[in-house]
């Protein structure tokens, strides 16, 4: 890894800690770059407006829920400059079904990746180093 990706500042948005440490401790041992990790959509806001990031992961579920509705509103903010980060920086957001409806929702905000669940950490990892190729 170059300097530029070691220096790599990105978010990861998920409830599941174990996944968000395994993430986080593996993305740092690899010189990806450092993943802050936030369990809640309220703590990631709390994170975009305090610091910038170069790229993020961003789980938006909707449960088992018949009738989901996923909230996008944390995409929306970013996208909209409504964080510290620059507007277009690359994000990738983990989903439990990609119907073609979010799909359009995703395409139109400009989201770099579709992860579907179930998936392994590594999958989460590639996302990270593809940011760091970005830039």
């Amino acid at each position: 890894m170059n300097d530029a990706s070691r220096n790599l500042n990105m978010l990861l948005v998920e409830e599941q800690t174990l996944l968000r440490k395994t993430v986080s401790m593996t993305a740092r041992s690899l010189g990806i770059g450092t993943v802050h990790e936030a369990a809640t959509m309220q703590a990631a806001e709390r994170m975009l407006r305090e610091r910038a990031f170069q790229g993020a992961v961003i789980s938006i579920d909707c449960g088992a829920d018949s009738d989901c509705h996923y909230n996008l509103a944390l995409l929306d903010k970013v996208r909209n400059g409504m964080s510290a980060s620059d507007a277009r920086i690359p994000i990738a957001v983990m989903v439990d079904q990609a119907t073609t409806d979010l799909m359009r929702e995703l395409r139109d905000r400009q989201v770099s990746r579709v992860i579907l669940k179930p998936f392994r950490a590594r999958i989460l990892l590639e996302a990270f180093e593809s940011f760091g190729a970005k830039r």
